[in-house]
């Protein structure tokens, strides 16, 4: 990605998200990499009930002319549109609560009791920590020092 760290994804992220709120969708991450030498500017949305094929075809020709307009990428990319899947990052505080209750993989900046990665079920989210169980044991997890966060689908 070194050939694309001058794409400021936090400022994309300011000027995209209300634009996408606007249209009734969840800007859920964003991810900037290289793929066979091209940039990829992945963009990951959602909405309640989940988005279709069509929704991402649309939020893709929007964002793309947004983005051109803006000029925020000064080469050529790739801008994929897409659901978060089953495995739906979690980010933002309110992902976090609504996860409660479900199974969360978490990997951690800064290990735990000598461990960086966790598998549980979300108990609770709370000043800023995560209450996370795993085989009766309840970990308190600093929501500051999450590396990465997702849902774990449970089939």
């Amino acid at each position: 990605m070194s050939d694309f760290v001058d794409v400021d994804v936090k400022e994309v992220t300011r000027f995209i998200e209300p634009v996408l709120a606007e249209m009734g969708f969840e800007l859920v991450d964003i991810e900037c990499l290289s793929a066979y030498g091209k940039m990829v500017l992945r963009i990951y949305v959602d909405k309640e009930g989940g988005i279709t094929l069509d929704e991402c075809a649309l939020m893709s020709r929007e964002v793309g002319v947004l983005i051109d307009i803006k000029d925020f990428i000064q080469h050529e990319y790739i801008l994929e549109v897409s659901s978060p899947g089953l495995n739906r990052p979690l980010k933002k505080e309110r992902d976090f609560l609504s996860a409660i209750g479900k199974m969360v993989k978490i990997r951690m900046a800064i290990p735990i009791k000598g461990r960086r990665r966790f598998t549980g079920n979300l108990r609770k989210v709370e000043n800023g920590n995560l209450y996370l169980e795993i085989d009766k044991h309840l970990f308190v997890l600093p929501r500051k020092d999450i590396e990465k966060a997702n849902l774990v689908y449970e089939f």
